[in-house]
């Protein structure tokens, strides 16, 4: 069942986004080459529980961690660790919270240092895939027209697209209908509404569509072993245009005022 949201609700689900953006702004303050990803996952936990929010993934299915970390090959779930973040690692920072009842749920990809500019040039086009994707995130529009654009701005860039991981509705549960795959046909399936909320999030990889599954049940890999990238934005479907949820800005500030970060693909 799909579930549309009233203008409370959707101001609730903001503020669960709002507040994701705000721990992610954190992160992006101090990470640098030498911290390890568990340092990240107590930074976010920390900060989600002084401000009065509860983190969705802990125990999510029986996942350990507060937050999702990938990094380099890791497409999605990659879990928190001992291992030392490198200069020219590109890593993903997933998190999920509820507040009020309401989840908000979502991602940015950070560079740290001097990356191969194929790495960046694949960060760049995995948020641009982002955006093409949110512009068709508007009622009376068919929701296979956000994938599409999603898919067709990666493949043009000669990315491989994910197939298996998808974005999905967002309110009560953190999962919720419809799917929204980052591939697709336009103007087939579901004919949005105004007020869905979605969580949309493209994962691109420098090579191969395929992935594959660690042993622990949940770090998914590229299979050729080469980066992926994985942006996440909550928003809500109005009749002219998508309402972003979440604040990427404030992740922006700090990412370019941090020195070991690299934002040059801007």
């Amino acid at each position: 069942m799909i579930i549309i949201k009233t203008e409370e609700e959707v101001e609730l689900i903001r503020i669960s986004a709002t507040l994701i953006s705000s721990a992610l702004a954190e992160i992006a303050k101090v990470l640098k080459p030498g911290m390890t990803t568990l340092d990240l996952d107590k930074i976010a936990a920390e900060y989600i529980q002084d401000h009065g929010a509860v983190p969705s993934f802990l125990n999510y299915e029986g996942y350990p961690h507060h937050i999702c970390t990938s990094v380099n090959d890791v497409v999605v779930h990659g879990m928190p660790d001992h291992i030392p973040l490198r200069d020219g690692d590109v890593i993903s920072v997933d998190i999920g919270v509820i507040k009020n009842e309401f989840h908000g749920d979502h991602a940015y990809t950070f560079i740290l240092g001097d990356a191969e500019q194929e790495v960046i040039d694949l960060v760049r086009v995995t948020k641009e895939c982002l955006y093409e994707g949110i512009n068709h995130a508007v009622a009376d529009s068919y929701l296979t027209n956000i994938s599409s654009a999603i898919q067709r701005h990666a493949e043009s860039n000669g990315y491989g697209v994910v197939r298996e991981y998808v974005g999905h509705g967002l309110g009560r549960s953190m999962h919720e209908h419809p799917q929204v795959p980052n591939f697709g046909r336009r103007n087939e399936g579901i004919l949005m509404k105004e007020n869905l909320v979605l969580a949309i999030e493209p994962m691109i990889n420098l090579g191969t569509k395929d992935i594959k599954v660690s042993k622990d049940g949940w770090t998914v890999k590229t299979a050729d072993g080469k980066p992926s990238v994985h942006f996440e934005h909550d928003v809500c479907t109005k009749p002219e245009h998508a309402l972003i949820l979440s604040n990427y800005t404030l992740i922006e500030i700090a990412e370019k005022a941090n020195t070991n970060l690299n934002s040059s693909y801007y």
